[in-house]
């Protein structure tokens, strides 16, 4: 009997442990949420004609047109610099919150990957990709390392 008991309080304790991980990292909602009201925000502001207000003229194509050409933007440049910035922060709060310190590379590294899309017509994807590689694979040594 004492046996069994032992194996439900340990199988009721990993599961309230799985459980308050998933219900404390509010984090990640948070920045899905505000990633969701800028999207809606840029393609609203685009629709209604925002932009044209403001003197920027904003584009339905992915990429920049050039760099000389930089107020004239891509509305998914836009929703795309706007989410790195979201998940940006995002990584600053895990990094100095120790409540939310986790998927801390993940949110680093997620950033970068949306900021590089938005920067796509300035930046050339023949550097960001090894970049983006080298990044990963650093991230993959630390944590390795750390977890030794």
């Amino acid at each position: 009997m004492s046996e069994e008991n032992n194996f439900e309080n340990d199988e009721n304790e990993i599961m309230k442990r799985g459980k308050k991980t998933k219900d404390d990292d509010v984090l990640s909602a948070v920045a899905w949420a505000f990633i969701l009201i800028w999207a809606g925000i840029v393609f609203l502001a685009a629709n209604m004609g925002w932009f044209a207000a403001l003197g920027f003229d904003v584009d339905t194509n992915w990429a920049f047109h050039s760099f000389s050409d930089w107020h004239n933007l891509g509305v998914w440049n836009l929703v795309a610099l706007g989410a790195g910035g979201i998940v940006l922060v995002e990584f600053l709060i895990r990094l100095l919150v120790p409540k939310f310190r986790q998927h801390i590379a993940g949110s680093l590294i997620g950033s970068a990957v949306l900021i590089g899309i938005g920067l796509g017509g300035w930046l050339n994807w023949d550097y960001l990709w090894p970049i983006f590689l080298i990044a990963v694979g650093i991230n993959a040594l630390v944590a390795g390392l750390k977890s030794r």
